[in-house]
């Protein structure tokens, strides 16, 4: 049985551990407003004090970009 991409990553999704201190958020959007949603997002989270990343990204079918942003709780 072979997977589809969105099944892998739904699979992967699964297997991420809840309870690991990071607070994510799931945004799907054109690809310039992407951008712009990711780098206010870092600047609104500095990496220095939150690790803020993007987690994960891929592009869907539509041209549209799906992606995780990640940073900590607080900056303790």
């Amino acid at each position: 049985m072979g997977f589809r991409p969105r099944d892998l990553a739904s699979l992967m999704a699964g297997r991420r551990k809840p309870d690991d201190g990071y607070l994510r958020e799931t945004f799907t959007l054109p690809r310039d407003k992407a951008r712009t949603r990711a780098r206010d997002f870092l600047n609104r989270y500095p990496k220095a004090a939150y690790m803020s990343s993007v987690e994960s990204w891929r592009e869907l079918p539509g041209g549209d970009i799906e992606f995780t942003m990640r940073r900590l709780a607080s900056a303790d």
